[in-house]
């Protein structure tokens, strides 16, 4: 089975530079996560939405690399019959031209 969650956006303090760290900006995330599926094994993708938030507002992260890899502890412990994952955070804002995003997969099987 596999779950995807496509463009959940929201605010967050993420980055480096000073005016990052002073008022919050735009993320948008993209995942998509395999998994055994069974009656009692399955994945609540509104809980996933809701911790994937609650991580990257509390922890306030000052390099996406940290918050991707944030993101992936949370998840991968959260439910560890994941198998694979797919992780994408995009900042559309940061610069004028063009949205920067980081992304990785991981292969848990």
């Amino acid at each position: 089975m596999n779950i995807h969650i496509e463009a959940l956006e929201f605010d967050v303090i993420i980055g480096l530079l000073d005016f990052e760290r002073d008022r919050p900006q735009r993320v948008i995330i993209d995942l998509e996560a395999s998994y055994d599926y069974t009656d009692e094994d399955f994945i609540d993708y509104a809980d996933m939405v809701f911790l994937i938030q609650k991580e990257l507002k509390e922890k306030r992260y000052k390099l996406l690399e940290e918050a991707l890899l944030g993101v992936k502890t949370l998840l991968c412990t959260t439910y560890p019959h994941i198998q694979t994952l797919t992780l994408k955070i995009s900042k559309p804002d940061i610069l004028p031209l063009c949205s920067v995003a980081l992304s990785n997969s991981w292969n848990f099987s």
